[in-house]
């Protein structure tokens, strides 16, 4: 698609029920009917980061912070891949207390679990903890570029860069890391034309998964009184990712089934995603990991449902990067 074909797609919401069928052909042809499923764990809510519209942002006085023991997410972990879970995905806000050797003894725990993937999204970091976290084994890093405009990135972001971010995601391949980034949509003085530049971003950068949500406003934050993203707007560009990118991992987020609780990820899911991520940190602290309000809560049988729900398969895989030789043509002849 060309950059004036995806924009007329955005613009244009009469066009949605061909650009769906399309979206989940491509789906379909390049990805098969699996869905893949990931165990988040959120072991840390402390961040030294001030993003206008999270609200785990260091300068929210109101939120009760908590950072979860190496040995607590380790038994999380395991219990995630008890349940035949596949792939954990460590996940925090930009938390420097975890040191690079804390974090490689938590992944090399992890694998001795098995066959099992091991994302992290930590943030930006040293080049020298990416690289001694995958020779521990990290597979994936996600790295969400939020936005592709380099201005509005650098007013949401106090001190940080579009640049920079963009950098670090080619350096995690060049490393060997399977690479997610993504962006939110509906951010505050965000245009359509800049939601087309995330789409070709996405394909530049060969992104092996992409995290496409709406904007939810966290009400602790400077953004707290703006509105939410549109579920119409944000289900159009999930369809246009998967039509641009063509076998890229694709999760209904957590942040679509906040929107619309009851029909929010199945949407997703006929839309082109094959990825949905269940919340399993525990109780004692999922309310806390407060990144937008009234989070919804998507367990593993809630996941399996809608998957169901769907007419797909849950697959029991790791759910690997489909860039990977040999799994594109598999699909293509079905």
């Amino acid at each position: 698609m060309r950059k004036e074909e995806i924009l007329f797609y955005l613009k244009n919401s009469d066009t949605e029920k061909e650009l769906f069928k399309k979206a989940d052909r491509t789906r379909k042809k390049f990805c098969g009917d699996e869905v893949y499923i990931r165990g988040i764990i959120n072991f840390s809510n402390y961040c030294c980061r001030s993003c206008l519209y999270c609200g785990l942002r260091k300068n929210n006085r109101r939120i009760r912070r908590y950072r979860m023991k190496p040995e607590e997410i380790i038994g999380v972990a395991r219990e995630i891949v008890n349940l035949g879970v596949r792939t954990i995905v460590l996940q925090s806000g930009d938390d420097f207390y975890y040191t690079r050797d804390m974090i490689c003894w938590i992944i090399k725990k992890i694998k001795e679990m098995g066959d099992v993937a091991v994302t992290l999204s930590l943030g930006e970091r040293p080049l020298e903890d990416y690289r001694a976290w995958k020779e521990a084994g990290a597979d994936r890093y996600l790295l969400k570029h939020e936005t592709a405009n380099a201005k509005l990135y650098a007013k949401l972001h106090p001190y940080q860069s579009l640049r920079k971010r963009i950098k670090l995601l080619y350096m995690l391949k060049k490393m060997g890391y399977q690479i997610g980034a993504g962006n939110i949509i509906g951010l505050p003085g965000q245009t359509l034309e800049d939601l087309v530049d995330d789409i070709l971003l996405l394909r530049d950068l060969d992104v092996d998964m992409a995290g496409i949500g709406p904007f939810i406003p966290q009400r602790d934050t400077p953004l707290g009184n703006f509105p939410k993203g549109r579920l119409d707007l944000t289900l159009r560009v999930l369809a246009l990712s998967r039509i641009v990118t063509k076998n890229v991992l694709l999760p209904a987020t957590t942040a679509l089934a906040t929107l619309d609780p009851e029909n929010g990820q199945l949407l997703g899911l006929k839309v082109g995603a094959n990825v949905i991520m269940p919340d399993f940190t525990p109780d004692d602290y999922i309310e806390e990991y407060l990144i937008y309000d009234n989070k919804a809560r998507v367990t593993l049988k809630k996941a399996e449902e809608t998957v169901l729900k769907a007419g797909r398969k849950i697959s029991k895989k790791r759910g690997d990067s489909l860039k990977c030789t040999g799994h594109q043509k598999a699909f293509v002849y079905t």
